[in-house]
This record gives structure tokens, C-alpha cells and sequence, in this order.
């Protein structure tokens, strides 16, 4: 009995660990998901991909719920980038099943040593004071809202469609290529920016999980507590997210992707 229930609850804290780096960051949760079940719940990549897809999409669409009701989130935008990545997830999915496990492995380790570096609070320091171009989509300052050109368009849905493949393959929400995009492409503030991350998380997460378990890839006994976790640290999290300095939880998050890419590296081995 207790070996019955050690899984279920070893997935359920681990969850409580990628809800709450979700909670801070808006981005991050399926990054450190998947090494973790890897590593210490020993599953292949094929299982463990579209459980983290569970749990981060759930996460995410308490925070985004949350942030709709504060009307933080930039819903048009969300609903492109989400539509395009819901397109596609599944075709992830369907490059996860026909691509060796051993270097998807390799490539998600340098993918969080890319990450860990974006993250790093002084990686940017050096153009901090350069003068920034104005970005393809910028606030109308008497409506309040996203100015709508062909060039904004096209960068949301290519963010949208980058994070769905992603998201399908590796198991990851691609809240890691929404959240600097937007910092990129558009002048909204980080708290707008990490909320709109999160409604289009939860988008493409649904499309992944439901292609997954179409493909018997999803074990629901070890999936379902690691994602009741996550949503529980979500839920608290949020509370704490606005008082952490942003340089303090990027600069965590950034040690941890390193840890992980090494113990990902020396598994593969």
C-alpha cells in the first residue's frame, strides 16, 4: 500500500513545485516539469510530456481566470497565439512518437541552459540603457488597446504556432517563448505580459493533453496528483507573485534550469 501511494505523492509535491514557479514567472512550469518526472518518477519522455501538459494547463488556467477578472489579460492576442498553437501541438505530439528519446533529451538540457541564461537577471544589462525600436504592437493610448498591424499578426501567430510545437513534443506550455516574445513585440507591462502568457498556456496545453491521451500517452494515476498540485501552488502562489522582485525569482528559476540540464545530461549518459 505504501509503495501504491508513494508515486501519486512524490507527483503531487513535484507538482506543488512547477505551480508555484507558473505562479512567479508566467512561464517555466512544463520546463521544470518534465526533467522532474524524468528523473525522479524514472518515466520516458512519451508519459511525462503530456502529464506536465496537464498539470501546467490547468495552473495556468486558474492564474489566467484570475487574471480576467482583474482585466490584466490581453485576450484578443491570447486567442491568436492559442489558436495557432492549439494547430500546432499536435503535430509535437506527433514528432514526439517518431524522434529518439535519448537526443530530445540532449536538446531539452540545452534548451534550459539557452533558458537559464535569458532568465539571469544581469544577461541584458549590457543594452538595458540602448534605445528600444518600437515594437510591432503597441497600446493605443486613448483606447487602452493593442494597435492591430499585419507585422503584430504575424509575430503573435508565429509565437503561438512556435510554443504548440513545442509544447506537443517536449511537454512544455511555451510559456518560455510567450513571455519573452511579448516583452519583445509589444510595450505592455510585465504583469499584463505574464497573464496573457498564462491564457494562452492553458490554451495550447488543452490541445496537446487531449492529442496525448488519444494516444494512450497519458498515465492518469501519477498525471491527475501532479497537476492537483500544481493548481493548489497556483492558487497561492498568485497571492505572493506581485510582492517577489522579479530579479530574485528569475535568477532562482535560472539555477534551477542549469541543475536540471546537468541531471538531465549525466541521465542521458
Amino acid at each position: 500500500m505504501a509503495l501504491l501511494l508513494a508515486e501519486p505523492l512524490a507527483a503531487g509535491a513535484m507538482g506543488v513545485a512547477v505551480g508555484g514557479v507558473l505562479a512567479l514567472t508566467g512561464a517555466g512550469g512544463g520546463v521544470l516539469a518534465v526533467p522532474l518526472l524524468v528523473l525522479l518518477l524514472h518515466w520516458p519522455l512519451t508519459q511525462a510530456a503530456p502529464a506536465a501538459l496537464l498539470a501546467v494547463g490547468l495552473a495556468a488556467s486558474l492564474g489566467a481566470l484570475q487574471g480576467l477578472r482583474a482585466d490584466l489579460v490581453r485576450w484578443r492576442a491570447a486567442l491568436l497565439m492559442g489558436g495557432m498553437g492549439m494547430v500546432g501541438a499536435p503535430l509535437g505530439v506527433a514528432l514526439g512518437q517518431r524522434l529518439p528519446p535519448t537526443p530530445l533529451l540532449w536538446g531539452f538540457a540545452g534548451l534550459m541552459l539557452w533558458l537559464a541564461w535569458r532568465q539571469w537577471p544581469k544577461a541584458n544589462q549590457a543594452t538595458a540603457f540602448l534605445p528600444r525600436k518600437l515594437p510591432p504592437c503597441v497600446v493605443d493610448p486613448g483606447s487602452g488597446r493593442l494597435n492591430w498591424t499585419s507585422p503584430c499578426a504575424r509575430a503573435m501567430a508565429a509565437t503561438g504556432t512556435l510554443s504548440g510545437v513545442l509544447s506537443g513534443l517536449i511537454g512544455v506550455g511555451g510559456g518560455f517563448v510567450i513571455v519573452p516574445a511579448l516583452m519583445r513585440y509589444t510595450d505592455l507591462d510585465l504583469r499584463q505580459i505574464q497573464l496573457t502568457s498564462l491564457a494562452v498556456i492553458a490554451l495550447v496545453s488543452a490541445s496537446g493533453v487531449s492529442s496525448a491521451a488519444l494516444h494512450g500517452q497519458v498515465r492518469w494515476d501519477g498525471a491527475l496528483p501532479f497537476a492537483a498540485g500544481a493548481v493548489l501552488a497556483m492558487w497561492l502562489g498568485r497571492r505572493w507573485a506581485e510582492h517577489l522582485p522579479p530579479e530574485v525569482s528569475r535568477g532562482l528559476f535560472a539555477l534551477s534550469c542549469v541543475l536540471v540540464s546537468g541531471l538531465l545530461v549525466a541521465r542521458s549518459v
